[in-house]
């Protein structure tokens, strides 16, 4: 026996090939991980983006089931809702009272071109955080 081992050892010294009996997973294993870990945090961040519905210039006009909610952005960035004024908060509150009873209403954002966008963003924002999945942005027709 102690002389197969010395074959064996001196077959390798001399630069002999042995057949390797298993396959190390290890790296296979690492990179399975890998991928695990990126899809896992990468996947939220999917769904993350507020869902807009927006028409096409020369597309006709939207079927509608019932009366969308309009709420506008004036010029002077006032938020109406319903005739009446609104902060970004305020809105989110009652925003969120309206999804708590017709959860599956169509909003429409009616914004003045001249807003600056960080208040669209943040209304934007309140419609997602109160669960609303049907929102649309107000264009007028290309000429």
């Amino acid at each position: 026996m102690a002389m197969n081992q010395n074959k064996t050892s001196n077959s390798l010294a001399r630069g002999g090939r042995t057949a390797l009996a298993e396959i190390n997973v290890t790296p296979m294993v690492d990179v399975m991980l890998v991928l695990l870990i990126v899809f896992m945090v990468s996947a939220p961040l999917m769904q993350q983006g507020v869902e807009v519905n927006l028409p096409k210039a020369n597309a006709s006009a939207l079927q509608q089931s019932e009366e969308p909610i309009v709420i506008s952005i004036q010029r002077d960035s006032t938020i109406i809702y319903n005739q009446k004024s609104y902060n970004a908060k305020t809105l989110g509150a009652k925003l969120t009272s309206l999804a708590a009873s017709k959860p599956n209403t169509q909003i429409l954002v009616q914004a003045d071109q001249a807003v600056n966008y960080g208040v669209v963003a943040k209304v934007m924002a309140e419609l997602k955080r109160a669960h609303f999945t049907r929102v649309g942005l107000v264009t007028e027709p290309e000429k």
